[in-house]
């Protein structure tokens, strides 16, 4: 099993709580993390919290989203020696941009900067 099946078959529960919990040593906020996967991903608070308390897989939870904000394209730079403009399949391309973005978040980028578009309040 390559690396991107076994990321992608581990439990979604496990891998965002490693998430909000980098963005937390930051200084950063478990809303401002359901911010940035609401609106990477479409999901709202309430279904991010049902995905935690499921068995989803991490691979099904971007396979299931419900609307992928196409202006992740705009996301730039790289993540563990990748660049996430040049993944070519789109299910890991989704995966990396979150990745990026919890990382710009743990560096203290403001959500304006970070989402391309957002205006709207944390969730």
């Amino acid at each position: 099993m390559n690396r991107q099946d076994a990321v992608l078959s581990m439990p979604f529960a496990k891998l965002y709580a490693l998430l909000v919990q980098k963005a937390i040593k930051k200084g950063r906020t478990r809303a401002e993390v359901g911010t940035v996967t609401g609106w990477l991903t479409g999901y709202t608070p309430e279904e991010l919290k049902n995905a935690e308390e499921s068995g989803l897989s991490y691979g099904d939870f971007f396979r299931q989203a419900p609307c992928l904000n196409p202006r992740r394209a705009e996301i730039r730079g790289a993540i563990c020696g990748e660049r996430v403009e040049t993944i070519a399949d789109p299910l890991w391309h989704a995966v990396r941009c979150l990745d990026k973005l919890i990382d710009g978040l743990a560096k203290g980028k403001p959500l304006t900067k970070l989402l391309p578009g957002f205006s709207g309040p944390v969730i």
